[in-house]
């Protein structure tokens, strides 16, 4: 089943022995597209500690009431590896900026980012792990110019793989949602906080109309710009 992210942002967490929080956040990889680690904030169990937990203790994302269940016990929740551990790349390029002490002219630092921040070709996961809280907002930029900013992600449950981003075109009083599948993204760019298509700007405004139930199952039409 399709559900919305957004969604599932505050839910409660309940392991074989107890609640143990709320999800905070998603961190997904942005070359696969899939779900890495649910972050839960456990709130005054452990001191408000976020945690990283893998899909895998979750499985099919099985809800009792409001409640998503971890296969796994409160125990094995205070071993799991802090957010610290595990920084999407736009909070790690953040975090540098916030440490630079040396500030150059126009208000910018003047030390370029380190190496561990550039631009690699590297496999290290961090360099592609993303956000989808940090992401929520990120304008949409195709050829000819902006044209809306993602305010959802659509994830299948079984595979927790990213099946889309739900967009919001137009103005406040004209607003549409569609939906653009991650085939169509080109880059993210957390530089200039940006999603970059390959799609136009007329594809996207004639694209239906996407909706999200209040349960955060998804309904609408799904057809991209092929």
């Amino acid at each position: 089943m399709l559900r919305s992210l957004r969604q599932l942002y505050g839910k409660k967490l309940g392991a074989s022995d107890g609640d143990i929080g709320h999800v905070k956040d998603f961190y997904f990889n942005d070359q696969q597209w899939a779900i890495r680690y649910v972050v839960a904030d456990t709130g005054s169990w452990l001191s408000g500690r976020l945690v990283l937990i893998s899909p895998h203790a979750f499985g099919n994302l099985h809800q009792d009431g409001d409640c998503l269940l971890v296969n796994l016990t409160r125990q094995q929740i205070e071993n799991s590896p802090a957010i610290e551990s595990h920084k999407p790349v736009s909070l790690q390029y953040q975090a540098y900026w916030d440490g630079v002490e040396t500030w150059g002219v126009g208000g910018f630092p003047e030390a370029p980012p380190p190496p561990h921040l550039m631009p690699s070709k590297q496999a290290s996961d961090d360099l592609h792990l993303q956000s989808t809280q940090a992401l929520s907002g990120y304008p949409i930029q195709t050829s000819e110019g902006a044209i809306g900013h993602v305010i959802d992600f659509i994830m299948d449950d079984k595979s927790w793989a990213i099946c889309h981003l739900v967009v919001e075109t137009g103005h406040w009083y004209s607003h549409k949602e569609i939906v653009i599948s991650p085939k169509h993204i080109d880059r993210i760019s957390y530089e200039e906080s940006k999603v970059f298509v390959n799609v136009s700007k007329e594809a996207i405004l004639e694209a239906p109309q996407y909706h999200v139930s209040p349960l955060g199952e998804t309904y609408g039409d799904t057809r991209n710009f092929d």
